[in-house]
């Protein structure tokens, strides 16, 4: 399966707490629910198509004891989203949770996340789709198991919280596979991972050229 991590994004990279202010006050965080104002149809309509391509779901801890306490009392059989998070086979990272309450979690790894990853990977289906998940997102990204980011960056800075990319994250240039502006001016990217690539301008014959892999 190609893993892909889809997440929501400010201007300043923030990812924390995008729904509520509930959603994830850790670290004194007070400025949940910040896309709502933005959210519209476009929104809606690339959502709902990642969801079309889930195969399987891999959730951290934080994320997963969220979407738990709220999906299933989601139960309206128009909804494509409820139907899939409550539905489809789901995966645990947690070193804490044994008996995990959410049905269709049909595994917990506790230890050996890399490795658990990739065997979960080597699985067939279409996607391994990760939704949120700050550690998780951060730890698939240094083990370079990624192939897809899907990011939808809106119009507001929050000034503080946990970030997508944070200081000292390892270096990575994207192509960009698809990029959409929304009516609300939100922007969506779908980015693939490839190795990070710096250049330089130089003059030559009076003319400015570039140079790359400098």
């Amino acid at each position: 399966m190609k893993l892909t991590v889809h997440t929501f994004a400010s201007l300043d990279g923030v990812m924390q707490g995008p729904g509520s202010p509930e959603e994830d006050p850790s670290g004194g965080f007070d400025r949940g629910g910040w896309i709502v104002q933005f959210m519209d149809e476009d929104f809606g309509r690339v959502v709902d198509s990642w969801f079309a391509r889930t195969t399987e779901l891999l959730f951290g801890r934080t994320t997963y004891d969220l979407m738990a306490g709220y999906w299933p009392q989601v139960t309206d059989p128009d909804n494509p989203v409820a139907a899939v998070l409550n539905g489809r086979p789901k995966h645990l990272v947690s070193r804490t949770v044994t008996e995990p309450s959410w049905a269709n979690t049909v595994s917990v790894i506790a230890d050996d996340v890399v490795d658990g990853v990739r065997a979960l990977k080597n699985r067939p289906g279409e996607e391994l789709q990760v939704h949120g998940g700050w550690q998780l997102v951060q730890a698939l990204h240094e083990a370079g198991l990624v192939d897809e980011y899907r990011i939808i960056e809106f119009p507001v800075v929050v000034g503080q919280g946990k970030r997508l990319f944070p200081d000292g994250t390892t270096a990575s240039t994207f192509d960009v596979v698809q990029t959409e502006v929304f009516s609300s001016g939100a922007v969506y990217r779908a980015l693939r991972p490839t190795p990070f690539t710096r250049g330089a301008f130089s003059v030559e014959d009076g003319k400015e050229t570039t140079l790359l892999d400098v």
